[in-house]
C-alpha cells in the first residue's frame, strides 16, 4: 500500500533508464490497483511488464473491494503476486485460497508470482523447511 498514481508514475519514470539496457532478465512492477492504468501507459514500449499485487479467484460478483483476473488483464497486467507473506499474515490467506488464485491466474494466462515463506516465529522455531514443504505442493496442487 505504497504510492499514489502520480507517485507510481514518477517511480517508473526513474526506473526506465536504469533498466533500459538490462538483458536476460524479466522486469515486472506491481503498483497498487489504483495506479495500474497509469503505470501501464508509462511502461508502453519498454521491457518492463505490469503485475498486480493480488487477485480474487471469482470471475465476478458481489465481492466488494476485490479484483478479478479479467480486470487485471484488461488493465494490461501480465503477472500477479499470489501468496505474499503479508496476505497470509494479515488477511488469513491459506494454501487452499492461494491454490485457487494460482489456478485462476493460469486460466487467465496471467503469470503467477507464487510467494512462499515462513514467519519469523516459525523460522526461530526451526520450522522453515516443514512450512515450505507444505506450502509448495499445496499451492501448486493440480
Amino acid at each position: 500500500m505504497y504510492k499514489t498514481g502520480p507517485e507510481a508514475v514518477a517511480f517508473v519514470k526513474a526506473l526506465k533508464p536504469l533498466v533500459a539496457s538490462a538483458a536476460g532478465v524479466d522486469i515486472m512492477i506491481a503498483p497498487p490497483f489504483t495506479a495500474l492504468s497509469l503505470v501501464a501507459q508509462e511502461i508502453k514500449g519498454t521491457t518492463i511488464e505490469l503485475g498486480a499485487q493480488n487477485l480474487d479467484w471469482h470471475p465476478e460478483g458481489a465481492y466488494t473491494g476485490e479484483i478479478s483476473a479479467d480486470m487485471l488483464t484488461a488493465a494490461g497486467c501480465r503477472y500477479v503476486i499470489i501468496g505474499h507473506s503479508e496476505r497470509r499474515q494479515y488477511f488469513g490467506e491459506t494454501d487452499e485460497n492461494i491454490n485457487r488464485k494460482i489456478e485462476t491466474a493460469a486460466q487467465a494466462e496471467l503469470i503467477p508470482v507464487f510467494c512462499i515463506g515462513e514467519s519469523e516465529a516459525q523460522r526461530d522455531a526451526g520450522e522453515t523447511f516443514s512450512i515450505l514443504d507444505k506450502q509448495v505442493p499445496n499451492g501448486l496442487k493440480g
